[in-house]
């Protein structure tokens, strides 16, 4: 979406309402023939895994009693996890996106949607493409029902007709879009498990930066937040819920995107200014390592049910 659809990522095309669709689509497909190489051609001799790896944030309903919150916040999962996993799951893009795109593309006077199509043999070529879903969480928006004016420019940002907010009570230790809300975790891993039919699941991103350089390595913040969203995946666990591994995000201070070295995720702070680039563990550190010693929290005063 950042690459096709806004170009504020390489490559940098700005080809709003159909880029992000069509660069999806061959993102899928192509998936679904390097499943199917490793299928046909290793997977008997070595017995190993291809899986995919998507990214989420879970939306929540301003007003859970509200129908028209709860249909606009299962759209903005289905318009972010749901884009790729209901293809590789159940055989094509989930319904609520082909309506409100095939909808708008057609009130824009298009023949077809701006959403391409399978066909029923990539259909079946695609369904069932995965040996595990790869999880990357790491916050959450409440979402609410909002009307685009019809005169506005197509785009994937406008196609699902949401808005999303935040509470300005969730703590916001890094970057402006990275809010801790870790009880949105289990509800997303939930809604895995129900749509998808309880896949294994293997998280592999959750984390937070920080906004400003931490001089004394103190990322107290980090701590409270991977203690928030493991003790989450540890309830979603209890729910029956497949996950089987955890990857923070991440080991060390590296290249973020269009943030390059400004954004730290890292547990170890990296000089990058000295040639050397000396690292220097960050207090995170020694929690996390206590967290993998214990396979669990050491302390059974934090886990909260």
């Amino acid at each position: 979406e950042k690459g096709y659809e806004t170009g504020e990522h390489a490559p940098g095309l700005k080809l709003s309402g159909c880029g992000a669709y069509k660069a999806a689509h061959h993102i899928i497909k192509t998936h679904a023939k390097v499943w199917h190489s490793y299928n046909n051609t290793w997977r008997s001799e070595q017995q190993g895994m291809v899986g995919i790896s998507l990214t989420s944030a879970w939306g929540e309903p301003v007003d859970p009693h509200s129908q028209t919150d709860r249909d606009a916040a299962e759209r903005y999962i289905q318009f972010h996890l749901g884009w790729f996993a209901n293809p590789i799951y159940k055989g094509d893009y989930p319904e609520v996106m082909k309506n409100y795109v095939g909808r708008k593309s057609a009130q824009q006077g298009l023949g077809t949607s701006r959403l391409p199509t399978f066909s029923v043999q990539e259909k079946t070529y695609i369904k069932g493409t995965s040996d595990f879903l790869g999880i990357g969480h790491f916050t959450t928006r409440y979402v609410l029902q909002k009307s685009f004016p019809f005169l506005q420019v197509s785009s994937y940002h406008t196609d699902s007709d949401l808005a999303e907010l935040v509470d300005p009570k969730w703590p916001a230790p890094g970057p402006k879009w990275l809010y801790s809300v870790p009880w949105g975790f289990r509800r997303l891993l939930n809604f895995i498990k129900t749509q998808y039919g309880n896949p294994l699941i293997y998280v592999t991103e959750n984390g937070v930066s920080e906004k400003a350089q931490c001089t004394q390595l103190c990322d107290e913040w980090r701590i409270e937040y991977l203690k928030g969203y493991i003790n989450e995946i540890l309830k979603a666990l209890n729910d029956g819920v497949n996950v089987r591994g955890y990857t923070a995000w991440s080991l060390l201070d590296k290249f973020e995107w269009n943030k390059g070295f400004s954004e730290r995720f890292g547990f170890y702070h990296i000089d990058f200014k000295n040639k050397n680039k000396p690292r220097y563990p960050k207090a995170s550190v020694d929690y996390y390592k206590k967290i993998i010693s214990a396979n669990g929290f050491p302390n059974s005063r934090e886990v909260m049910s």
